[in-house]
């Protein structure tokens, strides 16, 4: 294990020191972990790496080197920032001359030949999307809504689209009554038009020969956004994605995304009055348009609108009987015929242009969720040329949707979970498509190979839990493993490809850097350690990852296990279910939780004697598609039932007394807490559930639409996902904790099912714990070591030692 020079064990020495025994005070210290190296990358000669870490306990974020081969962390000060040219999300020229990068909102170009690093810009303004250009020399960049282009040799920047969110200047005459009698009447306001056209009409005719002239605007209309913008590499076209602009410092009835914007008060203010926020819309509360696909022409100054009307199954409504079924009509009046589905309302999310510019790759996403295309536009002729319909009847995942050329210019790679697992597809723009890998386990981010023969990808194709790098060969499909590290693994080639620059964690190792050539066996070695030392210090309960039987025909359940030290089977046990937010996310691996103040808590538990469950209920991620769909149109049910099966076998295999168990979790996991306690009422003796959804007809409208739809197309759908509707099964006790300025799961939720429960009488079955400065994510220590308390006595009132388990005569089963 490499020695960690004098600066970085400084830095790590500010975090928190907390001896002593274990507290909720001292887990909820921030950054009682210490932090993680991020946006790790190699430099341009691949003689070292370079790394973001923040400095526990502030948002201060410090660039770090390391010189390999042996080389330790250092910080990089101010005058070595300029000079370093490692950094994540750098682009490379074709012929691998030119490298470009923005870092600290600036755009550096590394030029291989010279062996320089250019400072191209030091503005105030936020450089993007840097692209070298054909030729070696020029570096494409985008400032705002203007995109330029800089000129190594002559140190010039020449503008080369300038794009402007309005109306053209005159570019039609108002029409009406009252208009036409003004230009029929007076003169001299016409002349006064004629005079200024003329001076644009010269100026445009010079500009024409003219090579100094910056080139005409792009006017692309009022109260349109750009949503999406790519250059080809030889700068010849751009291509746009152009829809309404959505504004939410604006009540307006109708956003771009189809919903009114709802409003968040503010209680505690530096003014001391109450402020408002404006957030998201609520699920289906609009009516979207399609936004246009543009290609502009650069060289003759020409726009072609690209028609998408040729994707198939646009015209078909997949939604078509659940529409009918939400307009039935009530009993004696005559049904009426669903109407013929018009073109249905797409979103375009990726630009991907060929490396000759030729060719644009297109991927559209249909507005009910139920259809990906992958289509390619010729530059030339303008038009769109669909390739691939992938349909799913529940909803396409936003993972695994990745996308990209092949050397060739001529073949898609594409990710795909159509065979029920997310694996690596080839489609020839001639010819019929192939598919690369084959198997029960998920392929997520592809890196090809520049001579395009392999792919490096992350895998878990030995476990769900453990993901590997893993290289495909393109001719067999052949997956070879290259690292054997156990935990969760990402990787960053060399700029050789020869070696993988490797972010790993492990159950109770936060993400470290390790370096490891790329073949099969090769040992990887540790670069950084940035846990603190006082993490390092505790003795944490470890978790054993678990497969616990369904008993509802959905298979293997995994989980992770917290036990005591001194568990033993002779004795009965209390136990405590953590439910997981996000609901497609997955915790039940073998790295480092999403959750860390919950892997210490969970800890404190197992010290109190409680056995501690973590189960990735079916919606989870890691598990192929079945399982990541298994929720659709019935929110909490399957859910609800893994988590049924979890207790069972606690119970059954882990001595665990049955009437002496708890539930908790937050967001999602908060929405399972209320349904269990609502529907299985049995279950649980005491639940705590934090920032929950209590009703998802208040939800956003990108989450919320995919698995239930809209609550006009599938309002049953609603009524059976959303806990408000079973409030009345409350009978055991429950704590409510939610952030009041919460813009993701907004405090309105909390607010209306208190309201519900108080209506129902059930004042003796629940609490509310409000937190007037948090957001969804708790920031303060203060905050989560009140809530967490605030949990732990739940639990040690109702399932520690002594406790009686209060119980209002539940009746098993589930409460519909």
């Amino acid at each position: 294990m490499p020695r960690i020079p004098l600066l970085l064990t400084a830095l790590l020495a500010a975090a928190p020191a907390l001896a002593g025994e274990l507290t909720v005070a001292s887990i909820m210290a921030r950054d009682r972990a210490g932090t993680s190296p991020e946006n790790p990358a190699w430099s341009d000669d691949g003689r070292s790496v370079a790394f973001e870490l923040r400095r526990p306990g502030t948002r201060i974020v410090d660039l770090w080197r390391i010189d390999l081969p042996g080389g330790r962390p250092e910080r990089v000060d101010a005058a070595g920032r300029t000079k370093l040219d490692a950094a994540a999300g750098a682009v490379e020229s074709r012929d691998r001359r030119l490298k470009a990068f923005v870092r600290d909102g600036d755009l550096f170009v590394a030029d291989r030949r010279s062996r320089r690093l250019h400072q191209v810009t030091r503005t105030s303004e936020t450089e993007s999307q840097p692209l070298p250009l054909e030729g070696g020399r020029r570096v494409a960049f985008r400032r705002g809504d203007a995109f330029f282009e800089f000129d190594l040799e002559s140190g010039r920047t020449s503008t080369l689209a300038d794009l402007r969110l309005a109306d053209e200047p005159d570019s039609k005459l108002p029409e009406g009554y009252l208009a036409e009698a003004e230009r029929r009447l007076l003169r001299v306001p016409g002349e006064r038009r004629e005079r200024e056209e003329a001076v644009r009409a010269a100026r445009r005719e010079r500009c024409a020969s003219d090579p100094t002239c910056p080139p005409e605007p792009w006017w692309l209309g009022e109260g349109q956004a750009i949503l999406a913008a790519a250059l080809a590499p030889d700068a010849s076209r751009l291509a746009l994605v152009v829809g309404p602009a959505r504004d939410l410092s604006e009540e307006l009835e109708q956003g771009a995304d189809g919903g009114r914007a709802d409003t968040m008060p503010i209680f505690v203010t530096d003014s001391g009055y109450v402020e408002t926020k404006p957030v998201r819309p609520k699920v289906g509360t609009g009516a979207p348009a399609s936004p246009r696909l543009l290609l502009l022409d650069l060289v003759r100054h020409e726009s072609t609108t690209i028609d998408h009307s040729a994707l198939p199954g646009l015209r078909e409504d997949p939604l078509a009987e659940l529409r009918r079924q939400a307009a039935a009509p009530s009993a004696g009046d005559a049904p009426e015929d669903a109407a013929a589905p018009a073109e249905r309302v797409v979103s375009i999310e990726t630009l991907l242009w060929s490396d000759d510019s030729r060719q644009l790759a297109v991927q559209l996403f249909s507005y009910d969720n139920k259809d990906r295309w992958i289509a390619v536009v010729d530059a030339a002729a303008g038009r769109l040329t669909p390739l691939e319909r992938i349909h799913d009847p529940a909803w396409i995942g936003w993972r695994f949707n990745d996308l990209g050329w092949m050397p060739d210019g001529r073949t898609l790679w594409y990710l795909s979970e159509e065979t029920g697992y997310s694996q690596l597809w080839l489609r020839p723009l001639a010819g019929g498509r192939r598919q690369l890998t084959a198997g029960d386990f998920e392929i997520d981010a592809p890196r090809l190979s520049r001579d395009g023969k392999a792919f490096f990808v992350e895998a878990n194709r030995d476990h769900p839990g453990i993901v590997e790098i893993f290289r495909v060969d393109v001719g067999s499909g052949e997956m070879t493993q290259l690292t054997t590290l156990g935990g969760l693994t990402a990787a960053r080639l060399s700029p050789d490809e020869k070696r993988l620059l490797l972010t790993v964690s492990k159950i109770a190792a936060p993400p470290e850097l390790y370096l490891q050539e790329a073949r099969p066996g090769a040992p990887a070695r540790r670069l950084t350690e940035t846990v603190s030392a006082d993490f390092a210090a505790e003795a944490w309960t470890i978790p054993e990852v678990v497969a616990v039987p369904s008993r509802h025909g959905a298979g293997k359940i995994h989980g992770r296990l917290y036990k005591p030290a001194d568990w033993t089977p002779e004795r009965r046990w209390p136990a405590v279910l953590f439910v997981h937010g996000a609901g497609y996310l997955q915790n039940a691996h073998y790295g480092w939780s999403p959750y860390p103040r919950e892997f210490m808590f969970h800890t404190l538990l197992t010290r109190r004697g409680y056995v501690v469950l973590d189960l990735d209920y079916r919606a989870s991620a890691g598990y192929g598609r079945a399982w990541r769909t298994a929720i659709y149109r019935q929110m909490g049910t399957p859910e609800v039932e893994d988590l049924a099966d979890g207790v069972a076998w606690l119970v059954d295999t882990q001595a665990v007394e049955a009437r002496r168990v708890g539930v908790y979790g937050g967001s999602y996991g908060g929405f399972l807490t209320f349904m269990s306690m609502f529907r299985r009422p049995e279950l649980f003796a005491a639940g705590a559930a934090l920032r929950p959804v209590a009703d998802w007809a208040h939800y956003n409208h990108g989450y919320t639409s995919n698995i239930l739809n809209t609550p006009d197309v599938d309002p049953q759908a609603y009524r059976s996902s959303s806990p408000i509707e079973y409030a009345e099964g409350l009978a055991r006790p429950l704590l409510i904790c939610h952030g009041m300025v919460d813009d993701n799961v907004v405090f309105q939720d909390s607010v209306r099912l208190v309201q519900r429960l108080i209506e129902l009488g059930k004042t003796e079955w629940f609490e509310t714990a409000i937190y007037p400065v948090e957001p969804h994510a708790f920031r303060d220590p203060s905050s989560w070591t009140d809530e967490y308390t605030r949990i732990l006595r739940l639990f040690e009132a109702n399932l520690g030692p002594g406790a009686e388990p209060a119980v209002s005569a539940p009746a098993p089963g589930d409460r519909r």
